[in-house]
């Protein structure tokens, strides 16, 4: 499998350097506008590029990784090399109707929104796929693209707006908590690096659980609150500053135009 990954930021390294290590006979290449940008993927023996027609003349999937005001241009850059090609775009918050306009004509096989989340470095994304054209053949295509690299879910446009921000956006919320607990646990009096290691260790176990026993959380968390106990108050006082409205609030604070 040839794969060119226009557009080495935040995700589309993050992907190359995912799929590198879960798909080691697959052909990568990476581009990015700087040379400086690449030398961290040349030394993983991923091929690198500054030329974006160049990298995906040669690919059977082109990963479309750059910021959406840059998008249009950067397609209408590869349309000569399109035709016949997979055309997977990051590109968040383009309607599909839109992003079909700007495919019209072009001779792709197949083209999705995939919305991964920064976990696809480590094989643990959680990926949501939007189909815009294809076939059941470019459909199974990406799919094993990023099932190799964590798990995937086929939505329609609705849900992947719903799955950008649980599992995208929801990275960074699941870290917020992360850092707020562990400056609890060093309020309380655990050294810094004590208080991060047992809140990463939780939050995988509890992870971890739920898989295990197929169960909703409030299963599980039924289990270990006792009555009068301080993990019932813990949750209390938790909820009384707000905490499951916030995290619904920050999962519905993105409104798709």
């Amino acid at each position: 499998m040839k794969i060119a990954i226009i557009g080495a930021g935040n995700m589309g390294g993050a992907t190359a350097l995912g799929l590198a290590a879960a798909l080691p006979q697959a052909a990568i290449t990476v581009t990015a506008k700087h040379a400086a940008t690449l030398e961290k993927f040349a030394a993983r023996g991923i091929r690198t590029s500054l030329d974006n027609v160049a990298a995906a003349r040669d690919a059977e999937v082109v990963v479309l990784a750059v910021k959406p005001w840059l998008a249009q241009g950067v397609l209408d850059e590869l349309r000569p090399v399109l035709p016949g090609k997979v055309l997977v775009s990051f590109v968040a918050g383009i309607p599909s109707a839109e992003m079909l306009s700007w495919l019209e004509g072009s001779g792709v096989t197949g083209a999705y929104t995939v919305i991964p989340n920064l976990a696809v470095e480590v094989g643990q994304s959680m990926t949501f796929i939007h189909e815009l054209c294809g076939t059941q053949e470019t459909l199974a295509v990406v799919r094993g693209l990023f099932d190799a690299v964590g798990r995937t879910a086929f939505v329609d446009e609705k849900r992947l707006n719903a799955g950008m921000m649980l599992a995208s956006c929801g990275t960074a919320f699941a870290l917020r908590y992360v850092r707020a607990s562990a400056e609890g646990g060093v309020e309380l009096g655990l050294y810094p690096q004590e208080a991060l290691a047992a809140v990463l260790q939780t939050v995988r176990g509890a992870a971890e659980l739920l898989e295990a026993h197929g169960t909703h959380p409030e299963a599980e968390i039924d289990r270990v609150t006792t009555p009068g106990g301080i993990t019932i108050q813990g949750l209390n006082a938790m909820e009384e500053a707000g905490f499951s409205a916030a995290v619904v609030a920050g999962l519905k604070a993105w409104k798709p135009k």
